[in-house]
């Protein structure tokens, strides 16, 4: 289990790569291989710029000290969170989140329509669904959702 969330360093950019793909492999089934290797170049340009990224470092055993997820965010809007997908479930995302949300203020994730398992791990987390795009950021065609979670359901 994470025991600690820290700020990025420009030193795990390699391994919040590799936790990206692993991640979006695991849950975006309707991206071709071309698509993901597409946004991987784009994430890669992307994290250097990121002003608020942490990470979530796991605290004992043979993984001791290793980078296990990780999240970007600007004043509430959640860029991206990722986790290993070996450690989906315990607790790791829900730790990344909770520590962006800690000053109780509004928070606001996309998600991709066709992710299910992004979906379900937002809504549980008090969020609800406000509005909906055919093209993502990027301006391709993977609709996206437009969650929001207000200070009241974040308590």
């Amino acid at each position: 289990m994470a025991s600690s969330i820290r700020s990025a360093a420009p030193s795990d950019h390699p391994r919040l790569l590799e936790l990206w793909r692993a991640s979006v492999e695991a849950t975006h089934h309707f991206l071709a291989p071309a698509d993901i290797d597409w946004y991987e170049e784009v994430v890669a340009g992307y994290l250097p710029q990121l002003g608020d990224l942490r990470v979530a470092v796991l605290g004992d055993g043979e993984a001791e000290g290793v980078v296990a997820g990780f999240i970007a965010q600007d004043d509430g809007e959640i860029h991206m969170l990722f986790v290993d997908p070996a450690l989906h479930g315990q607790g790791i995302g829900t730790l990344l989140l909770e520590d962006v949300g800690a000053d109780g203020g509004e928070l606001r994730v996309d998600v991709n329509e066709q992710n299910p398992v992004a979906r379900r791990f937002y809504l549980g987390r008090g969020f609800v669904e406000v509005g909906r795009s055919e093209l993502d950021g990027e301006g391709r065609p993977f609709p996206l959702l437009h969650l929001q979670r207000v200070a009241e359901a974040a308590a």
